[in-house]
Formats: structure tokens, sequence, C-alpha cells
């Protein structure tokens, strides 16, 4: 089955490329009676536009959210809702030149060896300009865990090497790379130009934390809530990594270490990161995911033409520096959409 949906009961399935006439997603499952409008999707939409931060595209599109279809008199119907968002802003003229080469760290080479055919334009498919659809999706699936009381908050901790040490997330939107800690925020800025004149880009971890989430959420065995979102941010581009609570370093700790003791309060530590057995235990959800640097970069670099000839490649166009900060909303919307899943899945099968 083509892998253009993610989802059980609450499905989504994004469509369109990067300089088609546009990318949209068809939402399937969500509840009728939820308020919903085109407004609704600005703030969302915003915050993954390019242009908020030093490391962004000079891509301008206006990311304006149109409903299609699955609400009526502003309310979803509980029918298919289609959101689509045109494409205003685009310029395929630098990917004439390279359409038969392969660009390393891209999808071009593996598109091309599946389909034997390929939207070469800005990367067509496999482009980040499809993730837009996903952050519209995910203000709907919002809109499903609200009345929980779960909020969903991404944060940069650690970009270029420089890691973010005291973390405040009030401060979160006062910095151009989403950054919990503002003085980091700024040496992160000042490695952003130095890597932009260089003609190179850059990664990062994003951290995201889901809060006030109930407790008995997740299916076993499968269909555990760490595996699906695990899956969902890692069905992101440029996501390279993913961990849970104490992730990897749970590999070096001892079980007493490890384990979380419980009391009548609670639990006392969360090195689980909210997740046993594969079902929400009640505390935060925390999750750090592996951002990798954008491929697009003005260096020269090796590379084969689709004839497998070795040529030199040097990329001029529109790119981001780093996918961090606009990778960030995109990463919450993947979560707030598997939880909205996972509670229509309980509220169906659970206790």
């Amino acid at each position: 089955m083509p892998g253009n949906s993610f989802g059980q009961l609450f499905r989504i399935t994004t469509f369109g490329e990067s300089h088609g006439w546009g990318i949209g997603v068809v939402i399937d499952g969500c509840p009728s009676k939820i308020p919903l409008s085109e407004k609704d999707f600005e703030s969302a939409m915003k915050r993954r536009r390019p242009g908020s931060s030093p490391s962004d595209t000079t891509r301008r599109e206006p990311d304006r959210v149109e409903i299609v279809s699955g609400v009526f008199q502003g309310l979803t119907t509980g029918t298919p809702i289609t959101l689509i968002i045109r494409n205003r802003d685009v310029d395929s003229s630098p990917y004439e030149k390279i359409k038969d080469i392969f660009r390393p760290g891209h999808a071009d080479y593996t598109y091309f060896k599946k389909y034997g055919h390929r939207d070469y334009r800005g990367g067509g498919r496999a482009s980040a300009r499809e993730t837009a659809a996903r952050v519209a999706a995910g203000v709907v699936a919002e809109k499903v865990i609200a009345p929980l009381g779960i909020k969903v908050v991404g944060y940069t901790i650690e970009f270029g090497g420089i890691r973010a040490e005291n973390i405040d997330v009030s401060k979160i939107e006062e910095s151009p790379f989403l950054c919990p800690d503002l003085n980091a925020s700024k040496k992160m800025e000042e490695l952003v130009e130095r890597i932009r004149k260089e003609g190179d880009s850059i990664g990062g971890i994003v951290e995201i934390v889901v809060k006030n989430c109930p407790p008995g959420l997740g299916e076993p065995v499968f269909d555990k809530l760490d595996a699906d979102l695990a899956k969902a941010v890692m069905s992101v581009g440029a996501v390279k990594g993913v961990e849970i609570g104490a992730g990897f370093r749970a590999a070096r700790m001892r079980g007493s270490e490890n384990n979380d003791p419980i009391t009548a309060s609670g639990f006392s530590s969360n090195n689980a990161g909210g997740i046993l057995g594969g079902i929400s235990n009640g505390e935060d959800i925390v999750l750090r995911v592996a951002v990798k640097p954008i491929p697009s970069i003005a260096k020269e670099q090796d590379t084969i033409d689709k004839d497998g000839n070795p040529v030199k490649i040097r990329l001029k166009g529109r790119y981001d520096v780093s996918a961090i900060p606009r990778i960030i909303p995109v990463l919450e919307a993947m979560v707030k959409i598997t939880i909205a899943d996972h509670y229509l899945r309980q509220k169906i099968y659970g206790g």
C-alpha cells in the first residue's frame, strides 16, 4: 500500500508536490461538531512558514489553508476534511540545470530507482514543502485532544553542537530558533551566519513534551504509543533518530537507576518518558529527535547523473541553512496526530 497515509481512526493522507499547483491533506475520522475555520490555521502555518529564522530559505509562501470539504456552518461534519495550500512563490529554474543529476543527501536517487520517473522540481513529493500539509492536519488533531487539556510543546535543545542549558519554555517564542535558552539562542544565530557564508548547512536536536496526557493510550503489541510516535516523527524527511525518555542513556544505566519508583502521588522520576509497555502512564511524554543538516548546499560535491556518469554538483537556489526551527511545528503536528488517533481508539476499544 503506498505510504501517503498515517493513522488508524484519525487518518491523514497528504498530497501534492513542492513546485506543483499546491499541496494538501485529507483527514478521515475527525469527530463531528468541532468548531473549525480557515482562521484557525493561521498561527500554526506562520510558525512553519519561511522568514521567521536566520536559517530559513528566501522562498516566501503565504501558506493560506483553504477548507474544501468536511466543514459546514463552522463545524466539522464527521466526513473527510480536505485542506489545500496553494503554491504561490515557485521558481523551478535552478532545478532545470540539474534535472538529470542526483543531489547527495536527497531522495532524488532513491525516488528514481523506485519509480523510474520523478518530479525534479524542488524535490517534488520528497520536498519539505509537503510538511505544511501535516501542520494543517495537526491543527485539527489539536482540536480533538484539546478537551483533555493535552499540550504539545517542541523546542530546540541543540543546534550545531550548541546546547541549551537553562530550559525556560516561556522563552521559546522569543528565540528565532525556538530555543528555551536565550543565551544559547544568540550563539546559534552567530553560528548560522558562519555556516551560511561557508555555503554549508547544519543540524540539531529537538525535544518534544506532551503534557497532561491521560494514562492508558497505546495499543499492544505492535501499535504501542511509543512505536507510533517514533514512526510519526521518523516519517518527517530530515529526521534520522528518535529517543523517548532516557533513551540511549538508559543503555548505560542499571535497572535500579532507570526504573521510575511509583508513589501514591505518582512516579518520582520519568526515565520512561511517560510510556510503559507502549501505553501512556500519565507522566509527561518526552521525545528527542535528531535532525540532519539540510542536504542542499553551495559547496561542490561528488555525485552521478541518471546514466551513472560521475559529475560535480554545486547547488544554487533558495535553501534553508537548517531544518530547525521550521521542522518543530511539523514534529509537534505529527505528535498531535498520533495522540488524537490513540485517544479515539481508546474511546472505542479501551476501558
